[in-house]
This record gives C-alpha cells, structure tokens and sequence, in this order.
C-alpha cells in the first residue's frame, strides 16, 4: 500500500530538518504514540497505539534511517508487529524537504507499506483511510508544535 502527502511548514529547511529528527518530536505528533525512543543515531524503536475498525493494535517496531542527505533528504525502513498478535508491517518511507524560501519547505512523504495477518483482512481501503488521518493529524501536530517551539 502506497501513502503519499505533501506539506508546507514556515520555518527555516534546517531547523525543520533537526526538529523532524528529534525523537521527542516524533513522540509528541505521532497519533497513538506511546515510546520513540533513540537506539542509537540511526535507529529508532516506538509503540504505537492504533484503532483499525474494530480491532485496537499496539505496534511495536524499530525504524532504521537507511540514506540521510541532511537537510533534504532521507529514507528509513521500518519493521514490527502488533504486540497482540493482529498482524505484521514492514514499511520503507522516504521524506523530501525542498526549501520554497528563507522561512518556508515543502516537506513531501511516500511510503510503501505492507501489512499482513488479520490486520490484513481489513483490505488497502480501510488502512488507507485510517493512514490517511493519522497523517493529516501527525502534520496538525508537526505544524502547532513548530509555531510553537519558534515563537518562544
């Protein structure tokens, strides 16, 4: 199942770029987000709580940033497993930032993601839209705490 998005934030490409890669950032605007936590430079594990339909799920996975261009470009692989059992994902997702002006970057997303087990059964159309408003909250957040941190 393919996700892609595109958005636009108002703050300088290098600032977006450190505030992306801050795990507390991650955790904070993640919808469901429960631990990312920094394995090491590169490596990152998080548990995140979702509802799917009927099913609730606890994914726990480790997510790798396999081809960093700082403050452009990177790609990360990720791998894990409902803690209950429902299911396992893998997903590679690459996130462009392009610098638009001074104080503005359009950061665009595509991942590739693929989910077995009764997660599954749900079918690409259910996941799709369930992807699809995490997404749009995970940019809410993203954008509030951005304002937020430059305006203090």
């Amino acid at each position: 199942m393919l996700i892609e998005g595109k958005f636009t934030l108002r703050a300088p490409i290098q600032e977006v770029w450190d505030f992306l890669l801050a795990p507390g950032t991650l955790a904070s605007c993640i919808p469901g987000a429960e631990k990312v936590e920094a394995i090491d430079d590169k490596t990152y594990e998080s548990v995140v709580k979702q509802k799917v339909g009927p099913i609730s799920v606890r994914l726990k996975f480790t997510t790798t940033l396999t081809d960093i261009d700082p403050p452009r470009h990177l790609k990360a692989i990720g791998r894990g497993a409902d803690i209950g059992k429902a299911g396992i994902f893998t997903q590679e997702t690459t996130v462009d930032l392009t610098k638009i002006s001074k104080d503005e970057v359009e950061v665009s997303y595509s991942s590739n993601v693929s989910i077995t087990g009764r997660l599954a059964t749900f079918g690409e159309r259910i996941m799709r839209a369930k992807a699809k408003t995490a997404g749009e909250e995970f940019t809410k957040n993203l954008q509030e705490k951005l304002k937020s941190r430059t305006a203090g």
